[in-house]
């Protein structure tokens, strides 16, 4: 097998299993780099046929990929959020295919014809995708990787930049996310948002 999926996950029960499934029927390995959770994260992803880390404290995105990433053995490595609604198979392998082919670096997947709120986030900021393909040196070779929580796809977009990378944004049509005020509430899910764009603009400047 040429690629692994790395899923970084906190208090994602409810999605988890369904992402892992999907990875496994695309035919790749699966890793999932549990956050600390609080829920059955753990159990979940591994009754689903994952290999999952876990962390035995919250580090962040950042900190829960690097950590996974010790574990993954292929040449090649897809990213992926645990929260994601309506992937299938195909869109694993459309996100690969560039970097396998030699055509970018990396690949980055946003989001189209899912729902109107996820839609309209990435049209305005698709730099901010969690759903990436690249090579597993390359990924091992970004620094303060595992310092980055939110800002994680920020930090990769300027190394990509900084390296001189070709990243291609390539359309995953039907898929969306859970909203973080579907998760914990309007006003906890609000505030964790908030808290969420802070880090990012941090990132950013």
């Amino acid at each position: 097998m040429e690629a692994s999926v790395l899923i970084p996950a906190f208090n994602e029960e409810k999605t988890v299993a369904q992402v892992v499934q999907v990875a496994r029927e695309a035919g790749f390995p699966v890793i999932v780099a549990d956050d600390a959770s609080r829920d059955a994260t753990a159990q979940r992803a591994r009754e689903a046929g994952a290999l999952v880390v876990r962390l035995s404290e919250n580090r962040g995105k950042g900190g829960a990929v690097a950590e996974g990433l010790k574990r993954v053995q292929t040449p090649y490595l897809i990213l992926l959020d645990a929260d994601l609604l309506g992937l299938k198979p195909g869109h694993l392998h459309a996100l690969l295919a560039p970097v396998l082919k030699g055509e970018a670096q990396m690949s980055v997947g946003v989001f189209r014809k899912g729902r109107a709120s996820t839609d309209w986030a990435m049209r305005l900021t698709p730099f901010l995708s969690g759903q990436r393909a690249l090579r597993t040196e390359d990924l091992k070779g970004v620094e303060g990787l595992e310092r980055a929580r939110y800002d994680l796809e920020v930090l990769l977009t300027r190394h990509a930049r900084r390296s001189g990378w070709r990243v291609v944004y390539l359309p995953l049509e039907g898929v969306s996310q859970v909203m973080k005020e579907e998760k914990r509430g309007f006003w906890a899910g609000f505030a964790h948002r908030m808290r969420m764009y802070w880090e990012v603009l941090k990132g950013l400047l």
